[in-house]
């Protein structure tokens, strides 16, 4: 028989893995704190999985191994798309910025150099 607490562990897993699926950038900040959620209940299972394992709960394990692979994947590339989001949303701003004030970026130091003399 398999403890609940590794049923547990693989059913909050494959939550993660649909849940990084989501791409609308509106629900974005509802679906991370969904992942923070189930981060901290896997977090309180894991200490419920213990050895010593049966046999089935030995090949269960290494199902959970391979689960876990596509997990720690999945949450870097929703990781990346939101790093890669907040550069774009940034370079936006500067863009933006310099269309509304063309000179900032110059150095004013008051020095002027006539090139005729």
């Amino acid at each position: 028989m398999i403890r609940p607490a590794m049923t547990m562990w693989r059913d909050r897993s494959l939550q993660l893995i649909a849940l990084v699926q989501v791409i609308d950038e509106e629900k974005r900040d509802e679906v991370i704190e969904q992942i923070d959620k189930i981060l901290n209940e896997r977090d309180l299972l894991q200490s419920q999985i213990v050895q010593p394992f049966t046999a089935e709960e030995d090949e269960f394990g290494e199902e959970l191994i391979r689960l876990e692979k596509d997990v720690q994947t999945s949450l870097e590339r929703f990781t990346h798309t939101i790093r890669t989001d907040i550069s774009q949303s940034q370079a936006k701003k500067e863009n933006m910025n310099s269309y509304v004030n063309p000179y900032g970026k110059m150095s004013q130091d008051g020095a002027y150099f006539d090139s005729k003399h």
